[in-house]
């Protein structure tokens, strides 16, 4: 896929009010206050502000965008706002700018359908997750093979359905990324999309192992 493209799509996009997302994955997120958190194209930075309010002071929130307009207004949002405990950063969801084991939470709305490799992006949501921590994604998926003539179609790709997989393809990757207590959350009826459907639904899963207790500690 031509991330300039995409990079230049959603830069004219990041001064509009237009939505650009499938669903509502923070409405399902339950952030806890001192919560670590992470989103995925986290564009004008909407979803990461709101985050950083409920994680608190003592928490922190990060945005990942490709996008260079989104980024520089994302940026601009929190100056205005005097959000602090926030950080916007450029990289691909192949390679996520984070330590191991950084994340209690990792949430995303209708980006992961973009990466070419949604193998490596999820392996990569599963190495900055804590042990115990989750993820609550909103996506779409195809109830058909997307036919390549859409795969790099400009209307497709900012539609977000143009890299689309199976369902069944998309839970069968977060199961061999190792992800546990995978359910979806929300999953709306087929709609139509050039000669296929699709959908948008929202999952959530959770890296194993319990969090490290910190009791007494400092």
């Amino acid at each position: 896929m031509d991330l300039s493209n995409i990079n230049l799509r959603y830069s004219q996009l990041a001064k509009t009010e237009c939505c650009l997302s499938c669903g509502g994955a923070l409405n399902f997120s339950k952030i806890q206050p001192g919560e670590i958190c992470v989103d995925l194209g986290s564009g004008r930075g909407t979803d990461v502000l709101r985050m950083a309010e409920l994680t608190g002071d003592e928490g922190f929130v990060y945005g990942f965008d490709i996008s260079d307009g989104m980024l520089k207004t994302a940026r601009e949002n929190a100056l205005k706002f005097g959000v602090t405990n926030v950080k916007f950063i450029r990289s691909e969801l192949e390679n996520i700018e984070l330590p191991d084991q950084t994340a209690d939470l990792v949430v995303s709305n209708c980006t992961i359908n973009h990466a070419e490799d949604k193998a490596v992006v999820w392996n990569e949501i599963f190495r900055i997750l804590k042990r115990g921590g989750r993820f609550v994604v909103s996506d779409i998926y195809a109830t058909s093979t997307v036919p390549e003539e859409y795969r790099r179609d400009p209307v497709a790709v900012s539609e977000c359905w143009a890299g689309s997989v199976t369902k069944e393809e998309y839970m069968e990757t977060l199961s061999i990324a190792g992800f546990e207590s995978v359910t979806i959350l929300e999953d709306s009826l087929p709609y139509s999309k050039g000669k296929i459907e699709v959908s948008s639904f929202t999952i959530t899963g959770e890296r194993p192992g319990r969090k490290p207790c910190s009791c007494g500690k400092r």
